[in-house]
């Protein structure tokens, strides 16, 4: 945008997937860091699992069949466009319940990053490629026991990427 200097332009990256959780954070994005005096890049960073090429109860190792490939291919770029869609339908909805003048959506760029792999690893290096001026990301809320097993992609990030972190929790979690 021409005419706006650096200090009045934020990167803003939000993590989402298919949770609710997600979705709220960035809910809580729009109503809360974006502002009608700068300009916002809002980077909507969703992360694909990688495909599983075997079950883990398999004893031997079978070679998959590329109908199998192409359909859990299919199923995943699905799943992008679903959470996409639903983000961007977030962020229309967030526009007119805040009353954001079309004089700030235009001071909005969104886009897309899709990344593939562990989300914890793929956050912190995209963040890092990217280098937002914070990130944003939902808590799914998990108990002791869960986190301690399945670990926190949040806390996991926090203390890794060099911006500031908003963990945003759902309002069932407060």
């Amino acid at each position: 945008m021409e005419g706006v200097s650096e200090e009045n332009k934020h990167k803003i990256v939000v993590a989402v997937d298919e949770s609710e959780e997600s979705m709220h954070a960035l809910s809580w994005c729009l109503s809360n860091l974006i502002s009608h005096e700068s300009t916002t890049t809002l980077v909507l960073l969703y992360v694909k699992p990688p495909p599983a090429l075997y079950s883990s109860f398999d004893v031997a190792v079978r070679m998959v069949s590329t109908d199998v490939i192409t359909a859990v291919e299919k199923y995943g770029t699905d799943m992008v466009n679903s959470v996409m869609q639903r983000a961007e339908a977030i962020y229309g909805n967030v526009n007119t319940e805040i009353c954001l003048t079309k004089e700030a959506l235009k001071q909005v760029n969104v886009e897309r990053v899709i990344g593939s792999g562990e989300a914890k690893d793929v956050i912190c290096t995209t963040v890092e490629k990217i280098r937002p001026d914070t990130l944003v990301m939902g808590s799914h809320g998990y108990g002791f026991l869960k986190r301690a097993f399945l670990g926190s992609v949040s806390e996991y990030c926090a203390k890794r990427v060099k911006c500031p972190v908003v963990i945003v929790k759902h309002p069932q979690d407060k």
